[in-house]
């Protein structure tokens, strides 16, 4: 696939990292020559250093015959015009454009063929936003991700000593819960993957990955470490587009407590907001966090634009007494560096934007993509089509399809119903099938599984 990513800043050489990897064609867009050529220096790349809206620029990184724009410069304005541009002069199939603003975003007529044309509008902040609702809803978890509109998930949780799987085989969770069927995707021991097989033994402090119906999980997470208490009390530090938006989601179910440096950011965050408790002040201030019982706080959030702030005041919270504590962080190399220290949750903006622009230039019927460690690994559901003839998925039994090694088939998805994937599962045409590929190189194989043969047209 020919691909034009325009702007080389976190998300975009993120992603271009991502799919140089696997036999794209990639050209990237930027007005700084020194940040194209360290990526040059690194990656399979073209570059091109212009305007990433111009015509000539557009022209000369191959719009011509390009089969994808990704847009994802720093200004909204550049990337919805350069959509328009690679629309009206080079009829280029599908156009994505990162879009931050809530003035644009609430005016879904703007985004039409008629009148801005771009195909999918990704949301860092509205993804990072759901990623760590998600996160709040099931305390305890290290990563939650939504599958078949939310219907399945794939919860990451680290096993505790003294969970009841703890130290038995894996053919045992069964027994354990009885109504609710689990499938172990993947463990990883120490950073090295473990292929889950009936007989593998779950040990303390295992990342173990499993797949069930969201009505499970909180069942399938007691089998692997004492269940947390649900969340009461909720403090974000910074109240930008994350804060704003994640406290306006929860604010119903949680109490939230909001620390804002901006005075006039705090006034907009108090007329927004209808009952969370809005303070001007520092959140990385000893006593202003004692004043407000941060020792009574279940999630402390640090969402702020400065990473290493970020860092310094979850750890004084979590020091402080906070019950749990997550840090947004840019930098891919900090988050493994930070998890699981004094942090519980490193989150990483470009690892839920990587899998949301992933989707749309997988082959196949691929209708989600999650990225997982730092993009070594991946999540996906794919929907089968074809029948025995035309299909190497459809009318087999999972233990008759070649998966690539460190590929599992968690769950599938029928309809309304949910099957967690056992050996002798049969996959039907138009199932939702949820992967979990250890190692990411595979996703061509695993591409090849879910295209239909030419005789089914």
């Amino acid at each position: 696939m020919k691909i034009i990513i325009l702007g080389a800043g976190q998300v975009g050489s993120s992603v271009a990292a991502n799919l140089a990897s696997e036999a794209n064609d990639i050209t990237i867009v930027d007005e700084n020559s020194a940040v194209l050529q360290d990526l040059q220096d690194r990656l399979d790349i073209r570059t091109v250093t212009g305007h990433a809206s111009h015509p000539d620029t557009l022209a000369q990184a191959g719009a011509d015959d390009a089969d994808l724009v990704l847009a994802v410069t720093s200004s909204d304005e550049t990337n919805m015009i350069a959509c328009q541009v690679a629309y009206t002069l080079f009829h280029t199939p599908t156009k994505i454009a990162r879009v931050r603003s809530l003035e644009y975003l609430n005016h879904s007529r703007l985004f039409t063929q008629e009148a801005l044309p771009v195909d999918v509008l990704i949301s860092p902040e509205q993804l990072v936003t759901d990623y760590i609702e998600r996160l709040i809803e099931n305390p305890g978890a290290l990563q939650v991700l939504d599958f078949a509109g939310g219907r399945v998930q794939l919860v990451a949780v680290r096993a505790y000593h003294g969970g009841p799987l703890v130290g038995h085989e894996l053919r045992t969770l069964k027994e354990h819960l009885p109504g609710a069927d689990a499938r172990v995707a993947a463990i990883f021991r120490g950073g090295r993957h473990i292929v889950p097989t009936g007989d593998t033994i779950i040990e303390v402090d295992d990342e173990v990955f499993f797949v069930a119906a969201r009505k499970h999980i909180r069942r399938v997470m007691s089998e692997l470490r004492k269940l947390d208490k649900p969340v009461k009390r909720v403090m974000l530090a910074g109240g930008g587009n994350i804060g704003m938006r994640l406290a306006s989601a929860i604010e119903q179910r949680y109490q939230i407590k909001i620390i804002e440096h901006n005075e006039e950011r705090t006034r907009r965050l108090s007329e927004t907001l209808d009952r969370s408790i809005v303070l001007l002040g520092d959140a990385a201030d000893e006593e202003l966090l004692l004043d407000e019982n941060i020792e009574n706080t279940d999630v402390f959030c640090a969402l702020t634009n400065d990473e290493e702030a970020n860092i310094l005041s979850a750890m004084l919270a979590k020091r402080l007494g906070a019950r749990k504590v997550m840090s947004l962080i840019n930098r891919a190399s900090y988050v493994d560096l930070v998890q699981s220290q004094t942090i519980d949750i490193a989150i990483s903006p470009q690892q839920a934007t990587i899998g949301s622009l992933l989707t749309h230039v997988r082959r196949g019927d691929v209708v989600v993509v999650h990225s997982l460690r730092r993009g070594a690994a991946e999540a996906i559901e794919a929907v089968a089509h074809g029948d025995r003839d035309s299909s190497k998925v459809v009318g087999r039994a999972i233990e008759e399809i070649k998966l690539p090694r460190g590929t599992t088939i968690g769950a599938i998805v029928r309809g309304e119903e949910v099957i967690i994937a056992h050996h002798d599962t049969v996959i039907e045409s138009d199932d939702h099938v949820i992967l979990f590929l250890s190692n990411k190189k595979c996703i061509q194989d695993v591409e090849r599984l879910f295209q239909v043969g030419v005789t089914f047209f």
